[in-house]
């Protein structure tokens, strides 16, 4: 079977059908192979008629002996039909679903799950079991379906037409693409490929269900695991690392310039990170650490280590204005140490452009900070021997590698992020590097009050803000839209701006901020808050990767229940910096139980390792992968959090068989199969 077949040349499918499953994410054969299903009906325990009773959920099959169409007084349209399995009668009743009717015919088997009630007679002289307007599971009930998937489908795709395509399709499944060899299956005990498909389409037991699915997860997390290796493999082929010699001059000079005293954390980093340099082996370390912890003094010292040795450095970092802000502060710290630093970035003039592309070829730019702007193919270096990436859940595996791979010798490679990742997490996003931490906030840093409200205390809460900024503080104001969309009702920058402007702020200087202004109208706004121009600032979460602003003591999030917890501790990360008590104030109107026990954990919890726990159990991995690492796919099956001990499993098996120089081929073909341009390409790096 050509299971790379376009979904359209499918038999029943067609154009339109093809249409409407690509939104899906199915386009071929196996696309539609590994779409699973969302959940089970279980029509393995069915209760005869005459044993179910009031109150209860039961399923029921049975066959048709009698429909009744009629419409009530109030224009209500009624289907009652009438269901029997020889051991007794159960009425079934649909309101307003006229289109049943078409498909409803007497003789005909039915299965349906429902909560049983009771319709009584003339005087209540006698009664009749009923199930009110519950679904029909299946007209027509397949014998292998002791399980009925249920999968998420638009409008056009009947369940049914879906069942019996995926059913024709499961019947060839000798050559299907399989990233496990037979010996992993065995180790580990798993299903074939083919088998597990089977089974998890059309389970005739709860042990099916688990097995293929443990089989369908491992491969999942396995291929990540050994796409993530290869990665760095294909990237030592034909190059030589770099070594650098134990600190000397300049680093012990910046060292003893700092205006602090490291912390415990940040000294226990810096050895990891010096010994990494100082081996042989190309270091490829994840330093996470939390808003304001102190990161970016690492990052100097190691910048600096490279240049002592006699190579450029390259840090890479999502927004000119961070760009901009690091440019600035190294300055102060670097120029007394006789070190060239440069600034690349996108919006610069086509002469600057020119003559910061020069700099950096011939060397004269020791320490290059830039945006996207650095792996554009013009940009030469002349020996690039370190590659820091800032807040790298803003870049892809990809653009990671395009750096380094500007570089003649391997370079040592330093990501580094702000967004505190579970440890699952951290296996499967960063498995291709070690992780240092940095836990404990430098001393100073003030602890930030955070509460949740109801937009009923808005008046209340800007009074409060208005107060805050008269004693000489500034504040945020955050939302989720920079405009009002009519499909999502929540509050945009441009309103709020435009009603605190005109109102309770109308004598304070206020300013918008957004993503749609121009890089260089951005950077004037920054400029100005930091200078204490603007005294309140409404933006996106544009801000989420800012300037540090000490003076900003305040910030109100708008539409907070539209932000994950992770997102929201990164915002709330832009106040705090400074001498002053600090207050973050998210406002919601949402009634949903879930998002308010989410937001409450923002008012009990600062550490942000703990939060992303948090947001990872209650929000899944998905939210994750789709904000952490742009280049890695969303993950089908698998879920980090619940399948830990199959995650640490698949690991060790792809490290072992890697180890192994085992052949890649079948795993590669899969993942191309199976991702295609979702994942990180990876035969193209």
């Amino acid at each position: 079977m050509n299971f790379e077949e376009n979904i359209q040349y499918v038999k029943g499918i067609g154009p339109k059908k093809a249409q409407a499953l690509n939104k899906l994410g199915i386009e071929n054969k196996y696309n539609l192979l590994t779409y699973y299903p969302k959940r089970y009906n279980d029509q393995s325990d069915i209760t005869p008629i005459s044993e179910i009773e009031y109150d209860e959920t039961v399923n029921v099959k049975g066959y048709i002996i009698s429909i009744q169409e009629k419409i009530s007084y109030k224009g209500m349209k009624i289907i009652t039909v009438l269901l029997s399995d020889d051991t007794g009668t159960l009425q079934i009743i649909w309101f307003n679903q006229p289109f049943l009717a078409r498909s409803l015919k007497k003789g005909m088997n039915l299965f349906v799950k429902g909560k049983i009630s009771y319709a009584y007679g003339g005087s209540g002289q006698f009664c009749i079991k009923q199930i009110i307007s519950y679904f029909l599971l299946d007209d027509e009930q397949n014998e292998q379906c002791e399980f009925l998937p249920i999968y998420i489908l638009p409008g056009t795709i009947k369940p049914k037409f879906y069942r019996s395509i995926l059913t024709d399709t499961l019947s060839d499944l000798h050559n299907i693409p399989c990233a496990l060899a037979e010996s992993i299956r065995n180790e580990y005990k798993l299903l074939t490929k083919a088998d597990a498909l089977r089974k998890i389409h059309f389970p005739k037991s709860e042990e099916d269900i688990e097995a293929s699915r443990k089989m369908l997860i491992f491969e999942e997390l396995f291929m990540i695991q050994c796409g993530l290796i290869h990665l760095r493999k294909i990237h030592t082929q034909n190059k030589h690392g770099i070594h650098c010699l134990l600190n000397s001059t300049l680093v012990k000079k910046l060292y003893s310039a700092l205006p602090f005293k490291l912390t415990a954390d940040q000294e226990k980093v810096w050895s990891e990170i010096c010994n990494d340099m100082q081996s042989s082996t190309p270091m490829q370390r994840l330093l996470q650490g939390d808003v304001g912890s102190g990161k970016t003094v690492i990052a100097v010292l190691a910048l600096v280590k490279a240049v002592e040795n006699g190579w450029q450095s390259a840090l890479m970092v999502p927004t000119e204005i961070l760009a901009r802000q690091h440019f600035r502060n190294f300055c102060l710290l670097l120029d007394p140490l006789g070190i060239k630093t440069g600034l690349l970035l996108g919006s610069l003039s086509a002469k600057e452009h020119r003559d910061a592309l020069q700099q950096i070829k011939t060397g004269k730019w020791q320490i290059i900070i830039g945006t996207h702007a650095l792996i554009q193919d013009k940009v030469e270096f002349a020996n690039l021997g370190l590659v820091i990436t800032d807040e790298q859940h803003r870049f892809g595996v990809a653009q990671r590698a395009y750096l380094e791979a500007k570089a003649v010798h391997i370079p040592d490679v330093l990501v580094m992020t702000a967004t505190p990742i579970p440890r699952t997490m951290t296996l499967t996003v960063y498995g291709d590097l070690n992780v240092s931490m940095i836990r404990h906030l430098p001393p100073g840093r003030k602890n930030i009050r955070t509460f949740l409200r109801t937009k009923s205390a808005r008046e209340k809460i800007y009074q409060f803000v208005l107060k805050e900024i008269k004693e000489g503080r500034q504040a945020y104001v955050v939302c989720p839209l920079i405009e009002i969309s009519e499909n999502i009702k929540t509050v945009s920058a441009e309103e709020m701006f435009e009603k605190l402007n005109t109102g309770i702020f109308k004598n304070i200087n206020c300013a918008l901020l957004h993503g749609k202004l121009s890089a260089i109208e951005k950077e004037q706004i920054m400029q100005d808050f930091f200078a204490n121009k603007i005294h309140l600032l409404v933006s996106t979460t544009v801000i989420e990767v800012g300037v540090n602003v000490p003076n900003a003591s305040i910030m109100v999030v708008e539409g907070a229940d539209r932000f994950g917890l992770a997102q929201l501790h990164q915002l709330r990360g832009r106040i705090g910096r400074g001498q002053y008590k600090s207050y973050c104030i998210l406002l919601s109107d949402s009634k949903s139980s879930k998002t308010v026990e989410r937001l409450s954990l923002m008012e009990k919890i600062n550490d942000g390792f703990v939060l992303a726990e948090e947001d990872l159990r209650l929000r899944g991995p998905g939210q994750f992968f789709g904000a952490m690492q742009h280049g890695l796919p969303d993950l089908k099956i698998a879920n980090v959090l619940s399948d830990v001990n199959i995650l640490l499993d698949a690991r060790k098996a792809a490290e072992k068989w890697c180890a192994n120089k085992n052949p890649m081929t079948e795993i590669i073909r899969t993942i191309n199969i199976q991702y295609k341009n979702d994942f990180l390409k990876i035969t193209d790096i």
